[in-house]
């Protein structure tokens, strides 16, 4: 088993920035995967951005975050960022960590979930 908590949330205005963190506990000696999603009120949980373990395998979407938002980790502390910078209102959710044990991505759905940090993001 793989615990995660996030951290980092919070009310930003438009065009700010916030860093996620994920720090994960537990089974962290075998290699995982490590990523985002996120809920906006009223819809469906979306992908956000994956990284694996080594870090050289990111993937966004491209739709929502591409060019805007970085994931990125810290094997040796287990944890995990999300920098958002240029953020907008339809930013606004809970933001949710996700791990799954493995050398390749995520997958879906993610083995493990955290309990969410709200963004918010004023216009």
């Amino acid at each position: 088993q793989v615990q995660l908590v996030e951290s980092g949330g919070g009310l930003v205005q438009a065009g700010g920035s916030l860093r996620l963190s994920c720090a994960a506990s537990g089974r962290t000696s075998s290699s995982y995967a490590m990523g985002w999603f996120r809920q906006a009120p009223g819809k469906e949980r979306e992908f956000v951005a994956d990284i694996n373990w080594s870090g050289g395998g990111r993937t966004y979407n491209g739709v929502s975050v591409k060019g805007r938002f970085t994931i990125s980790r810290d094997n040796a502390k287990n944890t995990a960022y999300l920098q958002m910078n240029s953020l907008k209102p339809e930013d606004t959710a809970v933001y949710y960590c996700a791990a799954s044990q493995g050398l390749g991505g995520l997958g879906y759905p993610p083995q493990y979930w955290g309990q969410g940090t709200q963004v918010t993001v004023s216009s």
